[in-house]
């Protein structure tokens, strides 16, 4: 499936997208395509399928969450902007702030949020531990196992909750979860991406939502 046949799929999943929308997302592509030859935040044999595989994979915590108007979004290890950047161009009225402990990373996440012309975007070259604030929800993208995750974001979730959900961590998360989930107590739930997705890219990944703790 070439990049405009995944780009349809986006718009097919999600319908009710605006004019400005379709064309932030139009331009994904070409961003990513242009800095990658720079710094590598996509494999490069991925760059083709970056609608499908990280795009569409980000915005599924979209579909186990509707972030509210003004929320604070945490998006721990980036990269080069996923999931955030995708859920801010979905979300507009939603506050996405982006942060990663490798610099080059950030410097891409940046741009491309500048080109998109996201104003509900912020970034930062910080460690997640070090990260001041608070925010009503923690996003990531296989970045650590899920109590190393905790770890370094409970402090900064706020506990005052205002969505469906309890304020918490939503980690996006595949293969075999089974140890992983086994070495923690947190209270979680699981989101197959099979009830929103029908690509067989989906078949293993899953949304992890972890509860902020009483």
């Amino acid at each position: 499936m070439n990049p405009p046949q995944q780009l349809d799929r986006i718009y097919h999943y999600f319908p009710d997208l605006s004019e400005q929308q379709k064309q932030q997302f139009s331009k994904v592509y070409p961003l990513y395509q242009e800095w990658n030859e720079k710094i590598n935040v996509v494999s490069r044999k991925d760059i083709d399928n970056i609608y499908l595989h990280h795009v569409l994979h980000s915005l599924a915590i979209a579909k186990v969450m509707s972030f509210l108007p003004n929320a604070r979004v945490l998006d721990v290890g980036t990269g080069g902007g996923f999931p955030g950047i995708p859920l801010a161009i979905l979300l507009p009225e939603t506050h996405f702030h982006l942060v990663d402990s490798i610099g080059k990373k950030i410097k891409v996440a940046q741009a491309v949020a500048e080109a998109l012309e996201l104003d509900n975007v912020t970034s930062e070259h910080i460690r997640a531990e070090k990260v001041k604030g608070q925010y009503d929800f923690v996003v990531t993208r296989a970045v650590a196992r899920l109590q190393l995750l905790w770890t370094w974001c409970r402090k900064g979730i706020s506990p005052n909750s205002q969505h469906e959900l309890p304020n918490g961590m939503l980690c996006l998360k595949g293969g075999d979860l089974t140890e992983e989930l086994k070495e923690t107590n947190l209270s979680h739930r699981l989101y197959s991406l099979t009830d929103f997705f029908e690509e067989d890219f989906f078949e293993t990944k899953k949304v992890v939502f972890v509860e902020k703790q009483k």
